[in-house]
């Protein structure tokens, strides 16, 4: 029988790694307390030892996602001072984090919306950014405008991902926001936020 015994030989690890592998087969809707739980074969009740409740969790599960994916260190090493190029490969390893987990970009993004999490990602594009000398709070603003980005382009693909797997879209749809390579699509988009930064920096 499932109890308080049962659940403290499951790791909080276990409980996040479980919960990650439900989310990827299931997605973020399908990911309850209750299948969480039978996948662990303990009661719903016995997940509190390790999470105050379902956001706690969620929050840990973006944690995870984003750091599962960190910008490379020799290209970190190789842009060095130059913040443009610093500021374009940490964007490029967040996108890869949210895209390696299903929903990804939903899990973070409801996180941030409820004030959760450790904020690593912010954290990373921000310290991108004031490599350019700005200020605390511009170099803040800056790094969530970019966050932002990355959060809605990502959500764009994975929502066009899901249809497309599960077969909703008509024959012949065409994305609204373009058929060009995503991954071009994206570089673009942040390239006009770090072009538009260099501009703010030289007034």
């Amino acid at each position: 029988m499932s109890g308080p015994e049962t659940v403290r030989r499951h790791r909080r690890d276990d409980v996040t790694q479980v919960a990650l592998r439900i989310l990827d087969d299931h997605g973020l809707a399908d990911l309850t307390m209750r299948r969480l739980a039978a996948s662990l074969d303990v009661q719903p009740s016995a997940l509190y030892w390790h999470f105050e409740n379902k956001q706690t969790l969620i929050a840990e599960l973006a944690d995870r996602i984003v750091d599962a994916h960190l910008a490379p260190v020799d290209a970190v090493s190789e842009a060095g001072s130059d913040w443009r190029e610093r500021t374009r490969v940490e964007a490029e390893a967040l996108r890869d984090a949210l895209l390696a987990y299903r929903d990804g970009a939903e899990v973070v993004s409801s996180t941030y919306a409820l004030g959760l999490g450790s904020g690593r990602a912010l954290t990373r594009l921000t310290d991108a950014v004031s490599v350019a000398g700005f200020d605390e709070a511009t170099s803040r603003r800056a790094g969530t405008v970019l966050l932002h980005f990355i959060l809605g382009h990502v959500s764009h693909e994975q929502q066009r991902m899901q249809y497309d797997s599960v077969g909703v879209l008509a024959d012949g749809a065409t994305d609204p926001l373009g058929q060009e390579d995503q991954a071009q699509a994206f570089a673009f988009g942040v390239g006009l936020l770090v072009d538009g930064l260099a501009a703010l920096s030289v007034r």
